[in-house]
């Protein structure tokens, strides 16, 4: 089996959601992962930036409307957060639309809300710096 896109950034950034998960459990709202996960990704000095403005466009031109991604680690791994008793192809969706978006190689819908710990990892078959 080949190695997998950004295997070791991947690797640590669930291992924070792990911790995150193991500390809070199942429940919260998402909000509240959301700010324990930041935490968790300072503790662990995973580089990211948070609610990340994502353009869309159209034709080559930029539209009004715009996403907001959860997280962007390591300047190219897209992270969203969920909190739902399970993963939503809705969620799945807006994961790879952020990556299109932005042209992101990575992302990871990480979901709080299970008993344990569930996370889809997408690869954006469109990027460009493969």
């Amino acid at each position: 089996m080949g190695k997998l896109i950004y295997e070791r950034e991947t690797f640590k950034i669930i291992g924070a959601a792990m911790a995150v998960h193991k500390g809070l459990g199942a429940g919260f709202l998402e909000s509240v992962y959301q700010e324990a996960f930041e935490r968790e990704l300072t503790n662990q000095q995973i580089p990211f930036e948070k609610q990340k403005k994502l353009m869309v466009y159209y034709q080559g031109k930029p539209l009004q409307k715009y996403f907001i991604a959860d997280f962007i680690c390591f300047d190219k791994i897209v992270i969203e957060i969920k909190s739902a008793s399970f993963l939503h192809k809705a969620g799945e969706a807006q994961t790879i639309n952020y990556l299109k978006s932005i042209n992101a190689p990575v992302g990871l819908l990480i979901n709080f809300g299970q008993a344990s710990l569930t996370w889809k990892r997408f690869i954006n078959t469109k990027d460009k710096n493969k």
